[in-house]
């Protein structure tokens, strides 16, 4: 697998995510996704033809990705992430779409070195019509960036920041300010 690329969690947006970038042309025996309940982890290997493990764990052993996409919901997050610790200082770059977990949270769990990069899409992306907001640490070289850019694109938009505190801002206004709109309407 030259561009071996791990999705940790695949439900709604993990999905959508894989979706767009098998529609966009990665090949699905370059993708292993890591999907600890059954019955979804069948339902993406019988749906999207990739490799589907249960843990980290898992994986094979030779496997070094290019990409760790972390679709998993924040409160797993402590579960999840240190078990991706080995691939720090491999040229991975760590890609999350997490709420709430910013870049020091990451580099704590995997370590300084971890390219990390945080994004927040918003709900529409589940429909590869969102809108990505992006951030990328001191350690994330510019080929690893648009490699994210590429990835988040196949769900939307994807606009970047340099300021991690403006993340919350873009939180708040994507994810809440539709649900303001709507409560007026109604």
């Amino acid at each position: 697998m030259a561009e071996t690329l791990i999705l940790a969690g695949c439900g709604k947006m993990g999905s959508a995510l894989l979706g767009g970038w098998l529609e966009r042309g990665i090949d699905a025996a370059d993708v292993i996704v890591v999907e600890s309940f059954n019955d979804t982890a069948t339902a993406v290997a019988e749906r999207f033809g990739v490799c589907v493990v249960a843990e980290p764990g898992d994986i094979p052993p030779d496997t070094i990705p290019q990409t760790i996409v972390f679709a998993v919901k924040p409160q797993s997050m402590d579960d999840t992430v240190p078990a991706y610790a080995r691939f720090v200082g491999t040229s991975t770059v760590f890609l999350s779409i997490a709420a709430g977990k910013t870049i020091d949270y990451f580099q704590g769990n995997l370590g300084d070195p971890a390219a990390i990069v945080r994004a927040m899409p918003n709900t529409p992306a589940a429909v590869g019509r969102g809108i990505t907001v992006a951030c990328a640490n001191a350690n994330t070289d510019d080929a690893q960036v648009r490699r994210c850019d590429e990835l988040l694109g196949a769900v939307g938009a994807v606009s970047w920041v340099d300021d991690e505190g403006l993340m919350d801002a873009v939180t708040a206004v994507s994810g809440s300010g539709p649900a303001y709109v709507f409560l007026l309407a109604e």
